[in-house]
């Protein structure tokens, strides 16, 4: 039993758990377009996101995270270097568009963490637009790469599509800015130091809500989305609701970012079964 809960902590700790979480969502894009996963894109996020996060989780934000060891420290370190060989494979398999919009991704997650100058402060600690970064960022990952690898036009439903995954992921991030609202230097003013918790989970509910209706601006809806939205909306606002249970570090860093898995396993669930 301690050595399963030893994987499972590494699996969360390592950040595999929040990289299938945004592979899922550009699956979910990918039913969208009607067009298949292009696993070159998928692996390249995947391995990305494990790598960008574990830097800014051990870097920048090392205050928040138990770390048992230096050695345990380190292998995650190394984990991070193998997958950082990974992403590069997978990004020199994929399209000079995808190159470019991984760049631009790219410099402004590195700016989240790192200073521009010496004296400057980085992304982060602008007050407030921590969040707006991560949001945008994701997006930029889980919908603007696939739309680009599937060589779609950005037209108006894809505009709809990336502010929507935007309101998405600012909803999934309000649990942690809660249950981060102990530690978070409060010249971050992030949302739950500014608004308070109670109207924190109030603007999340109504982010949620702003979220599925925007669907029906789309000129095309794929015909389960409606209803996958739904559900997925339903359980964002549960999620919201649990406040006590925000504390608890496994409800927030598993059952949280496994709601767009969730997601993704509806659509799959739907396409194959209806």
């Amino acid at each position: 039993m301690r050595t399963l809960k030893a994987i499972f902590d590494f699996y969360l700790d390592a950040s595999i758990h929040v990289a299938i979480a945004v592979i899922s969502m550009a699956g979910v894009t990918f039913h969208l377009l009607g067009s298949s996963s292009d696993i070159n894109l998928m692996g390249f996020v995947f391995f990305s996101v494990i790598v960008c996060y574990n830097f800014i989780k051990y870097g920048v934000e090392a205050y928040k995270y138990l770390i048992v060891s230096n050695a345990y420290h380190k292998v995650i370190q190394m984990f991070s270097f193998v997958c950082f060989a990974f992403a590069v494979y997978f990004l020199l398999q994929l399209n000079r568009d995808i190159w470019i919009a991984t760049a631009i991704l790219g410099v402004l997650s590195a700016l989240y963490a790192v200073p521009l100058l010496p004296s400057a402060n980085n992304l982060r600690n602008l007050a407030g637009l921590k969040i707006y970064i991560v949001a945008f960022v994701w997006a930029g990952f889980s919908v603007l790469l696939p739309v680009l690898d599937a060589g779609i036009e950005l037209h108006w439903d894809f505009a709809v599509t990336f502010i929507q995954r935007m309101l998405l992921v600012l909803v999934l991030i309000l649990p942690f800015e809660i249950r981060d609202l102990q530690w978070d230097d409060k010249s971050l003013r992030t949302l739950p130091q500014v608004l308070g918790i109670k109207n924190t989970t109030r603007l999340g509910i109504g982010l949620t809500l702003i979220f599925f209706l925007m669907t029906f601006l789309k000129d095309s809806i794929h015909q389960h989305e409606i209803v996958l939205r739904l559900i997925l909306s339903v359980a964002l606002i549960f999620v919201l609701a649990s406040k006590k249970r925000m504390q608890s570090k496994y409800f927030v860093m598993f059952w949280v970012e496994a709601i767009p898995i969730f997601w993704f396993c509806l659509f799959w669930w739907t396409e194959n079964y209806f």
